[in-house]
């Protein structure tokens, strides 16, 4: 699995980092994912539905 965020939808509203920060942050302003490491993509699929704007996609 491989988690994107379209940076020129993102609001940084932080929901996905809250989610799951193992996997979103927000260093530079606007979400990153990184790595989708075992036992979180749950919490990647959940932050994906709950993304206000929808800027989060998911390649399973």
């Amino acid at each position: 699995m491989k988690a994107f965020v379209d940076e020129n939808i993102c609001i940084s509203c932080g929901l996905c980092e809250g989610t799951c920060s193992e996997v979103f942050s927000l260093d530079t302003g606007i979400a990153v994912a990184g790595e989708v490491v075992d036992g979180t993509e749950d919490a990647v699929r959940e932050a994906c539905e709950n993304c206000p704007v929808a800027a989060i996609s998911i390649e399973e």
